[in-house]
């Protein structure tokens, strides 16, 4: 079943840029089931699978779903992604993630694909599974895989989050990050040192929900943290760490810093206003606590240089589409800020349906890191995709959902990346059409899952490859 192979993938670490065990367990997958495989120098992975008695001269089908994951937990929680499984349980037809995200974007995708490849009771044509990694933070998986390594031209996509949809287009994506430099000094004697702390912010994937009007973490506490040296200008930062991942608006934050100890009921006072209150996210809370006296701090110098920069960083929807209703175009999100030995790490995660927008934003970002004195990385800047909504696969695809859920699927295009982008690009004539369960909260520790939507679109994907066998 379905269920049983996502709790093996949920048992296996997979967070991205980290794939070799979930790889090695697909390979064993497909050895156990007798299948032909092949693995590429990035771990993407092919098996293969002959068609069913009598559909052999059928055209052949790609399945597609990606490995690797987000792994966020909650605060507190001792979590390690790259050794620890995910603990998984089922809660009024949801199913949910003990104190990290559950996986299901793309765990319970692959594991429909696997569902398909074991079994021995479906009618399908000739048949590839094509299983990506680093999706998640970079899709340099998509972006070496060699053109011969997938060979038909009709894919079903199985990483969309939306049940009730055909996806037939996504934004593309600019992902950056940064180092800024910084120097240590002692701390200074007469000083009180606390730790700021912001928690239960909703935070979520930075594609899908940055149109909803949530807070990000690291750009609070960049605030919270100039509004309070604009006070107490002899502020020292200690430590500031934020942020779960490149690709999840950030949820959690703390910094640890000093003031003069005249100056230490002005800091408890403040942390009690300096959170705004916003219905959009609606539990995020600032507390502030006393801690022991660190031995060093970051230099002023290295703080307002910081300090600036965060709050020179775009944040948020900066263009909605004049085309797709209510479709956000162009949005921008900081991810992850570490207190590094030497540097501040920064992450930035640009999106768009416009190319030369996109580079732009990106290049913009990057010529404010450098203005500040930091050193660029550029990780990816992948292509934008948009499929034919009216091609006769796609009204296949379509016409399937009415006859086997009973209602018409809606054609949309997301601001969230896929890497349908390289797909076309790498794999000429190819035609994708992505479908899905119902994942709320993707790239948060509120992930979810509809039980319900996974058996229909299940039932839906079954068909499916039954039509396209037997056309």
């Amino acid at each position: 079943m379905i269920y049983d192979i996502f709790k093996e993938i949920n048992n296996v670490p997979r967070p991205s840029w980290h794939e070799e065990k979930i790889a090695d367990w697909l390979c064993n997958f497909a050895e156990t089931h007798h299948l032909d495989y092949d693995r590429d120098a990035k771990n993407c992975i092919v098996i293969r699978k002959p068609a069913t008695t009598g559909c052999e001269n059928a055209e052949p089908i790609v399945l597609h779903a990606h490995m690797d994951m987000v792994c966020v937990a909650e605060k507190g929680k001792t979590f390690n992604p790259q050794t620890d499984p995910i603990e998984a349980y089922i809660e009024d037809g949801w199913m949910k993630a003990r104190g990290t995200s559950l996986g299901a974007d793309n765990g319970l995708g692959l594991a429909m694909a696997l569902e398909v490849m074991r079994s021995n009771d479906l009618v399908h044509g000739p048949l590839e599974l094509f299983i990506t990694t680093n999706e998640e933070d970079g899709m340099t998986g998509a972006a070496a895989v060699s053109p011969d390594f997938v060979k038909a031209r009709k894919m079903i996509d199985l990483d969309s989050e939306d049940y009730d949809t055909i996806t037939v287009g996504a934004a593309g994506a600019y992902l950056q990050t940064a180092e800024l430099p910084l120097t240590h000094e002692e701390t200074k004697p007469g000083y009180d040192f606390f730790v700021l702390s912001i928690e239960g912010g909703l935070g979520g994937h930075s594609g899908v929900d940055i149109g909803k009007g949530r807070n990000n973490a690291v750009k609070t506490m960049g605030r919270v943290l100039s509004a309070i040296k604009e006070a107490c200008p002899d502020l020292q930062l200690c430590t500031i760490n934020a942020g779960e991942a490149n690709a999840s608006i950030a949820a959690n934050a703390e910094a640890v810093i000093g003031v003069p100890k005249e100056n230490s009921e002005i800091i408890e006072a403040m942390t009690g206003t300096l959170l705004p209150v916003n219905p959009n996210d609606p539990n995020m809370k600032l507390a502030c606590t006393y801690a022991e006296r660190p031995a060093n701090a970051i230099s002023d110098n290295a703080t307002d240089a910081l300090l600036e920069c965060l709050e020179a960083l775009p944040f948020g929807v900066l263009k909605m589409s004049e085309h797709m209703a209510g479709t956000v175009e162009t949005s921008s999100n900081v991810g992850v800020l570490k207190t590094e030995k030497d540097h501040f790490f920064i992450s930035a995660h640009s999106r768009s349906f416009v190319y030369d927008d996109m580079v732009a934003l990106g290049e913009s970002i990057c010529q404010i890191f450098k203005k500040y004195g930091a050193k660029t990385n550029f990780i990816m800047s992948t292509p934008a995709w948009e499929e034919n909504a009216e091609s006769d696969y796609v009204h296949l695809v379509e016409q399937t959902f009415i006859d086997v859920l009973g209602f018409k699927p809606r054609k949309v295009q997301m601001h969230f990346v896929m890497e349908m982008g390289y797909f076309v690009e790498k794999f000429p004539g190819i035609e994708i059409v992505p479908i899905g369960p119902r994942i709320i909260e993707p790239h948060s520790t509120s992930e979810r899952v509809e039980l319900s939507t996974v058996d229909n679109i299940w039932k839906v994907l079954v068909e499916l490859l039954k039509r396209l066998a037997q056309a």
